[in-house]
């Protein structure tokens, strides 16, 4: 699994980092975060506001929404 959070470095951006980077220790994830932060990639993906989500290439998340989200996230993609 590919884990992305797209954002320029914002309070929010880097809490959704954090977040993810918890979830996926606490949930025994193979995977690591990457916190891609230039903004013609950001855009490359069609969203116009960070942070967003991307797991395995497909955007599950704009905005942060809170760990419990994130994880839901998680699970629908079958990561959990």
């Amino acid at each position: 699994m590919n884990i992305n959070v797209l954002g320029v470095g914002c309070v929010a951006c880097r809490s959704m980092v954090s977040e993810v980077e918890r979830l996926i220790t606490r949930l025994k994830l193979d995977t690591r975060v990457e916190y891609v932060t230039d903004v013609e990639k950001i855009i490359s993906y069609g969203v116009m506001s960070t942070p967003v989500l991307v797991i395995d290439e497909q955007v599950v998340m704009i905005g942060h929404r809170g760990a419990a989200k994130i994880e839901q996230a998680l699970r629908e993609k079958n990561a959990v």
